[in-house]
């Protein structure tokens, strides 16, 4: 890759950016926020699920709640689904599309939130996982790509990052999004 290719990276992810920056973007990552500021305040939890760089962002979320962000404050109940144990214990036993649904199964309750993210909208693990969010009577918030694929329909609020050929750009949005959620959430419960 040449300077001149590099350059065009950060042209493109800087446009990409600016493409997304609405008033009508922000306004549904406040939304997002105000779902979780309120199951968190009731004593529920936020779960969050993705596959690959999505899961990564999942894990990315729930640590920056758990741990810490930009200020010391008490730590906020969130959680990715990512225990490898898990995931190849129910990918073997009941199949991968089950991965994420079988532990709401277990674990999510009515007024917890999910937060689930996939570049395509289409993951059918995710989905699975929204269907099952729906059923216990949890909220749903998605991050998404392209045309926001069959997560866009199922989400309480989707989030969706502008179209680009390749989905690293859409993972560069929703890791702005996940750090303006968790920066929401500390401004209002820290």
């Amino acid at each position: 890759m040449s300077n001149t290719q590099i350059a065009d990276q950060f042209s493109e992810a800087a446009r990409i950016l600016q493409e997304f920056s609405t008033k009508e973007n922000f306004e549904r990552i406040e939304k997002a926020g105000q779902l979780m500021v309120h199951a968190l305040s009731n004593g529920k939890k936020i779960y969050s699920c993705g596959n690959g760089g999505s899961m990564c962002d999942a894990m990315h979320f729930a640590e920056e709640l758990t741990g810490r962000y930009r200020n010391d404050r008490k730590p906020f109940a969130a959680l990715a689904i990512a225990d490898p144990s898990h995931l190849s214990c129910v990918s073997n036993d009941y199949g991968y599309h089950h991965v994420f649904s079988r532990f709401l199964e277990g674990f999510g309750q009515e007024g917890d939130v999910l937060l689930a993210i996939s570049t395509s909208g289409n993951s059918s693990n995710v989905l699975e996982a929204v269907k099952t969010a729906k059923d216990i009577g949890m909220k749903v918030v998605a991050l998404t790509g392209k045309n926001g694929g069959k997560l866009a329909e199922n989400s309480d609020i989707e989030i969706r990052a502008p179209h680009a050929e390749y989905a690293d750009r859409a993972q560069e949005i929703h890791i702005k999004v996940i750090h303006s959620l968790i920066g929401y959430i500390e401004s209002q419960l820290a």
